[in-house]
């Protein structure tokens, strides 16, 4: 293993202007920059819809089928005081039915035995301070199950880079998300409408769904100056046994597994068995950390969005194409004025 990372050497100046506060429409209109890897040839496309000129018939698209809850809740503690809580994940290991890992604010002196009354206050729902998890956040114990309640009373969670509010809250969600549990969406995912991944079937290109419930960790940059020495967050994830399966099929057969977005390659990379090179089911917490110097086994390719600057996604593509190619890459873009971030452009990466 490497001994040092320096997490400076992920950084690049990004004009302000260019962070995405607002997503492209039509979804697939956004533009599109394709990455090749063999040569490092940088192609501009105007279109993301242009994606499917650089798949094949036999390629396999997996994508992240969590879909985002209205995560965010207000409400007062049973002591007094106005409060926030932002659901990040079940937590079952607790042994009680309806408990998550959440995030309070202000949580400075919130303690185990808190209790906050949520919602408005003819229909409240209870919470109850069980534990400080690992993460600075408060394992809760719901009085019920808080699901259908956030979806009447709760709030999307956006990334603290965007600052206006979508008029339509669907459209930071994938058109293909079905299982409830990200407080964020999986972006890459967010440019593909039912007629284009209808048009990528009608070229032969399959499609499998893995699922990873997205924590808002995703977002935070890496604060040590070796990135070696950064905490990786953990996320839950499943590829399930027949999904594993049908994609150990798609290289012997010619065909390429290209992830739509970070949080597929985390699954499948977590899933794969490199002495075997092959996927075998999976479920349950990935602490997955890639980054140059660790090789990408899983995936022949990735669609993803332009990242954070000293963020462990910008490494994880890095991972992949090597940190001068991206760092070229994303300075091209800069000239270009491609979109940046969570409703920005896209990039292809093959």
């Amino acid at each position: 293993m490497q001994e040092e990372l320096k997490t400076d050497n992920f950084d690049y100046i990004l004009p302000p202007e260019l962070i995405a506060q607002t997503p492209a429409e039509p979804r697939d209109s956004s533009r599109l920059m394709v990455l090749i890897r063999a040569n490092q040839q940088i192609i501009h496309r105007e279109s993301f819809r242009d994606v499917l000129d650089y798949l094949k018939s036999g390629d396999t698209l997996v994508v992240n089928e969590s879909k985002v809850i209205p995560a965010r809740i207000f409400g007062k503690k049973t002591s007094g005081g106005q409060i926030e809580l932002l659901l990040l994940r079940p937590a079952p290991a607790l042994g009680e039915a309806n408990c998550w890992e959440v995030l309070v604010r202000p949580g400075r002196g919130t303690q185990p035995g808190a209790k906050f009354l949520l919602g408005p206050e003819n229909e409240t729902i209870e919470a109850v301070v069980r534990e400080i998890s690992p993460a600075s956040g408060r394992y809760v114990v719901f009085d019920r199950d808080p699901l259908p309640f956030l979806d009447k009373y709760g709030q999307m969670p956006l990334p603290p880079y965007i600052h206006e509010k979508p008029d339509n809250p669907q459209r930071y969600q994938t058109v293909y998300a079905t299982t409830p549990g990200s407080a964020a969406a999986s972006t890459a995912g967010l440019h593909f409408t039912p007629e284009l991944l209808e048009k990528a079937q009608g070229k032969g290109i399959k499609l499998e769904k893995v699922l990873l419930h997205i924590g808002l960790d995703t977002f935070q940059p890496v604060k040590e100056e070796n990135a070696l020495e950064h905490k990786m967050h953990s996320e839950w994830c499943k590829l399930d046994e027949a999904t594993a399966a049908r994609l150990n099929q798609v290289r012997p057969q010619g065909g390429r597994i290209i992830a739509v977005g970070t949080t597929a390659v985390r699954t499948l990379e977590t899933a794969f068995d490199a002495e075997t090179n092959q996927f075998k089911p999976h479920e349950g917490d990935t602490r997955l950390f890639l980054y140059p110097g660790k090789r990408v086994k899983a995936i022949d390719g990735l669609i993803t969005n332009f990242h954070l600057p000293k963020s462990t996604l910008i490494m994880l593509v890095s991972a992949l194409a090597g940190r001068d190619f991206i760092l070229r890459a994303y300075q091209e873009a800069v000239e270009r004025r491609y979109r940046f971030f969570s409703f920005g452009d896209a990039t292809l990466i093959i």
